[in-house]
């Protein structure tokens, strides 16, 4: 598994930015997304609009996390 870190760019409520995560935390955020039946750039969207301030790709991997604690 390789861990590097990959730079996305996507497009949040009509503005595009980059997003920097690991990539097994792509990996899993690809995995979230195509169970829920949504693409990646609609999940972020939806991280982003709950976030409260907080920096987007940790908003993510938190997330991310949640999601794995919640189906073990």
């Amino acid at each position: 598994m390789t861990t590097g870190v990959t730079k996305r760019s996507v497009m949040i409520a009509g503005h595009r930015t980059s997003v920097s995560l690991e990539d097994p935390f792509w990996e899993a955020l690809r995995a979230i997304a195509a169970a829920r039946g949504q693409s990646v750039q609609a999940l972020i969207g939806a991280i982003d609009a709950g976030r409260e301030g907080q920096n987007l790709s940790s908003a993510i991997r938190v997330f991310v996390l949640a999601s794995v604690r919640a189906q073990a």
